[in-house]
């Protein structure tokens, strides 16, 4: 097997690939949790017009370092609450910077 396909524990296996979503933090009031709001445009098949969806998900971010306003990377992982499926994983934009 190569050394590229094992993971770094050295077990062999293979993680699968993660789905991972850009957002905008809505809230960062509870401990080591974030709210992320991803907007996405579908096409209407009806009217042909393109409507604007969101969807909030709670998402871990271990140092408490994200504010409300951030654009954040976050990724699918296991669960870690009744409600937090997802991590933050990179910190794309702070609020405020252009």
């Amino acid at each position: 097997m190569d050394t590229e396909q094992q993971n770094p524990q050295g077990s062999g296996r293979r993680r699968g690939k993660r789905r991972t979503m850009v957002g905008i933090v809505t809230s960062d009031k509870m401990d080591k949790t974030v709210v992320v709001s991803v907007s996405r445009r579908v096409l209407n098949r009806r009217f042909g017009k393109y409507q604007t969806k969101r969807k909030s998900y709670k998402a871990h971010s271990e140092n408490n370092d994200i504010h409300v306003g951030d654009r954040v990377l976050i990724v699918e992982t296991r669960p870690l609450s009744r409600d937090k499926r997802w991590r933050v994983q990179k910190l794309l934009e702070r609020a405020g910077q252009v």
